[in-house]
């Protein structure tokens, strides 16, 4: 049927199955979910350009997968219900399971521990010794041996506590998607 020069029935009959569109967005949205988690860690404070680079290209290569060719407005919208869906469940599953919650936000990792750098952990998220004096500094702090504690929140900043005043102090969002 066509109104206006459009075919109404091509653009909101689904073409496919509804299972099938369910099933596609939640493996792939699941699978890349794990992927993203593995990879990317602690770098989710801030997207940089290479993220934001690798993320569309994420995208684009995980569209097929997901969308069975459809042709759909109905078929497109089924996909992106799903995919919020699996969002808002990760995220209510990992604040009401703590189990849960373990898997999909990393704990907060140290960095320094009373003025001393903590090297194997910053190889761990490739923070390098200029880079973290760098962080600290934007939290006014000048030096290592003033830190009593600094570490790697699950956000990717970089929270410190300095030994004189026990302050805490927490990093502003930086390029790197660090602080």
């Amino acid at each position: 049927m066509e109104i206006f020069g459009a075919n109404w029935k091509a653009m909101f009959v689904s073409t496919v199955p509804v299972i099938e569109i369910v099933c596609r967005g939640s493996l792939v949205y699941l699978a890349l979910f794990i992927l993203l988690r593995v990879v990317l860690k602690r770098e989710a404070g801030t997207v940089g350009i290479p993220d934001l680079l690798m993320i569309v290209l994420i995208a684009d290569a995980s569209q097929n997968a997901m969308s069975a060719d459809y042709h759909s407005v109905t078929d497109g919208l089924i996909l992106v219900a799903t995919i919020v869906f699996w969002n808002y469940a990760l995220d209510w599953l990992g604040f009401y399971v703590p189990g849960i919650r373990r898997l999909i936000e990393p704990e907060a990792l140290p960095l320094i521990r009373n003025g001393q750098l903590l090297r194997k952990n910053m190889r761990k998220e490739l923070v390098t010794e200029d880079e973290l004096i760098g962080l600290l500094r934007e939290q006014g702090i000048e030096n290592i041996a003033d830190v009593k504690d600094a570490r790697m929140e699950s956000d990717g900043r970089v929270s410190a506590i300095r030994k004189d005043s026990g302050q805490h102090t927490e990093g502003r969002d930086s390029d790197r998607g660090r602080v």
